[in-house]
């Protein structure tokens, strides 16, 4: 049997495996995690110094086959271990996700002045029976702590040194890459933990899951952080993780990297409505390579009681206290109605990352910051109905609006200029006015 060994996020996540002001505009698409394969997300509740970490996994394969081992700063008792809804995960990336809205010019014939959008910054074996049998060869690894949590068994791990804890994983079945001495040193110096979880069978049967739900870990520190190094040290090229920051006070930002805001607010031509996918891609690509693929980009930053343009609704105080949003109550109101978000603020931050460019744990910090900010890509259509006047002033000034739409495309995204312009429908600039008979404009 061979082992592969991947990871999700904040987690060394091993497989066994036989194979491997208002915006306003019309909502009309999304750029949500599925554009990018094996995009991790991490929930990040903060207030204080009392975090609850969610990790969605990006796990794909036999369920028998996963374990994980996560770092953590301190120790964890049974009560605050919980298995999540995936479905709060995914409601989250839909608000969060960059949009695409579109506008359409009114008719310049009508007695209304041509409106301009505002571009506004808004600103992751065996039995733990058997594991614990091989606790004599630990060579100092001491086993805390045994839960079964849901679908998931968990063990709490601590190590007098790194060799002790690498060689008591790989007596126990467990295969680490090479490199990995260094990094587990490091944690064990800052006096952390691991976490490890596997899935139960019997537990996953009785509960009739066929996916792994994501685990949620609640805990006092005063770091604030994401482990991400462990990750980095045998993964297949670069990886996409999703970091929501859930906070009181407003966004999060990485104090150790630079947070970057993604271009937002930008006109692009018609024809990326049915690209979006690909836009948003390319478009990415190019700002990671812009801060010399060490970034840690804003996707979104806003009040969770409200969005505008909304791609998905917002959270309801419910699904926010699942996802361990512990000062807001759930429920309903004294009238009966489902009490809405108070006092928490999103920030959707996303990161592609490796060895070589983020040697560094990921480290956060709470500002006050609570401008709203979202990655936000406008259409605008021209009128191409009949008109009745003179437009050619309307219609030389749209003509304009879609060559630097096209330029801004190509900055945006590198694709060549002239491509683009073959896929923009040019209004065209000739006179076209439509006489009509002299007695409609009597009474109208």
């Amino acid at each position: 049997m061979k082992f592969l060994i991947t990871v999700a996020v904040a987690a060394l996540t091993i497989m066994i495996s036989t194979t491997a002001q208002a915006f306003c505009g019309f909502y009309v698409a999304r750029a949500d995690t599925s554009l990018f394969n094996q995009a991790s997300q991490v929930v990040l509740v903060r207030d204080d110094d009392r975090t609850v970490i969610t990790m969605a996994n990006d796990f794909q394969g036999d369920v028998k086959d996963f374990a994980v081992v996560i770092p953590v700063p301190t120790f964890i008792e049974r009560g605050q271990i919980n298995v999540a809804d995936r479905a709060l995960v995914e409601h989250l990336d839909a608000y969060t996700a960059p949009r695409l809205v579109e506008y359409h010019d009114p008719d310049p014939c009508n007695r209304y002045e041509l409106e301009e959008v505002a571009s506004m910054d808004m600103a992751f074996p065996r039995s733990a029976q058997a594991l614990k049998a091989s606790l004599g060869r630990s060579r100092g690894v001491t086993i805390e702590a045994s839960y079964t949590v849901g679908e998931y068994d968990i063990l709490i791990l601590s190590a007098e040194e790194s060799d002790g804890l690498i060689e008591w994983l790989d007596e126990n079945g467990y295969n680490i890459p090479r490199g990995a001495e260094a990094v587990v040193d490091s944690y064990l110096k800052q006096d952390m933990r691991f976490f490890v979880a596997k899935v139960n069978l019997e537990e996953q049967s009785k509960l009739g899951y066929s996916y792994l739900r994501p685990l949620q870990v609640a805990y006092e520190s005063n770091k604030f952080m994401l482990p991400i190094r462990l990750g980095t040290l045998n993964a297949n090229g670069k990886q996409e993780l999703y970091v929501y920051g859930l906070t009181r006070t407003g966004r999060i930002e990485t104090t150790n990297y630079r947070t970057v805001k993604l271009p937002s607010n930008t006109e692009v031509p018609e024809f990326v409505q049915a690209e979006f996918s690909n836009f948003y891609r390319s478009m990415f690509e190019k700002q990671t390579i812009k801060e010399n693929e060490r970034g840690v980009f804003l996707e979104y930053a806003w009040d969770m009681n409200w969005c505008d343009p909304c791609a998905a609704d917002p959270l309801s105080a419910d699904e926010l206290r699942k996802l361990g949003v512990f000062w807001v109550g759930g429920g309903r109101n004294d009238r009966g109605v489902k009490s809405g978000a108070q006092d928490v603020f999103v920030t959707r931050l996303h990161v592609r990352y490796d060895k070589e460019h983020f040697p560094e744990d990921l480290v956060f910090q709470e500002t006050g910051d609570r401008q709203n900010f979202q990655g936000r890509y406008v259409i605008r259509h021209p009128f191409r109905g009949e008109l009745t006047c003179d437009a050619t002033d309307y219609k030389k000034a749209v003509r304009q609006r879609q060559e630097r739409e096209a330029e801004t495309l190509a900055n945006l995204t590198g694709w060549d200029i002239d491509d683009i312009r073959a896929k923009i429908d040019f209004i065209d600039t000739s006179s076209n006015v439509v006489d009509e008979p002299w007695w409609k404009r009597i009474w109208n």
